[in-house]
């Protein structure tokens, strides 16, 4: 009788400790809030006002105001961002970032973050949703007017692929906002 109760009470703290780690990651999907980058994203606040907050998307938020895109993803929308990590930017080519910044490549730069956002709010199980409704992918209108595309691995682990045939995870899902829903990625989508 021990070695049961004492098993059954270590799931029941394993269960019990688990709980705060799964939201941490971005698991939350029950209205808690979310961690990322290290701080709570509220769901009462815009895209903007939580992404300055992370620390692991000090790029993005660099590159959203090198653009001028602060008001129009402060908006109503609503908006569904991938939200790509500092990680993500630094896979790409030497220089790549700097040069997308240069005020001379505002365009190219609104392009690529435009590319990120797709009017609508769509969380993970409308995006699973009609992956498995338009068997096994399903391909969105970004903001910039380019594709992507959708597919699961998985039961639930969604894949972006971008029109370069790059492809992107989302590795924490529905961060939700104000005025929309944010997945972080964990590569930059190129148009």
């Amino acid at each position: 009788m021990r070695i049961t109760y004492r098993r059954a009470l270590a799931a029941l703290v394993l269960s019990i400790t688990a709980a705060p780690a799964l939201s941490a990651q971005g698991m939350a999907m029950d209205g808690r809030t979310t961690m990322v980058g290290g701080q709570a994203m509220y769901p009462a606040k815009d895209i903007v006002d939580n992404a300055v907050n992370s620390a692991d998307h000090t790029t993005l938020v660099a590159a959203v105001k090198a653009a001028g895109l602060v008001e129009t993803l402060k908006s109503k929308g609503p908006f569904t961002v991938l939200a790509p990590t500092n990680a993500a930017f630094a896979m790409l080519p030497a220089g790549a970032v700097e040069s997308l910044l240069e005020p001379g490549n505002k365009a190219a730069l609104t392009k690529v973050l435009t590319y990120h956002v797709i009017a609508g709010n769509f969380g993970s199980e409308a995006i699973a949703k009609a992956v498995r409704k338009g068997g096994g992918s399903v391909t969105m209108k970004t903001v910039a007017g380019e594709p992507l595309t959708f597919s699961l691995n998985g039961e639930r682990n969604i894949v972006v692929r971008d029109a370069k045939g790059g492809t992107a995870g989302i590795t924490i899902y529905d961060v939700r906002q104000s005025n929309g829903v944010i997945h972080v990625v964990d590569r930059v989508l190129m148009p």
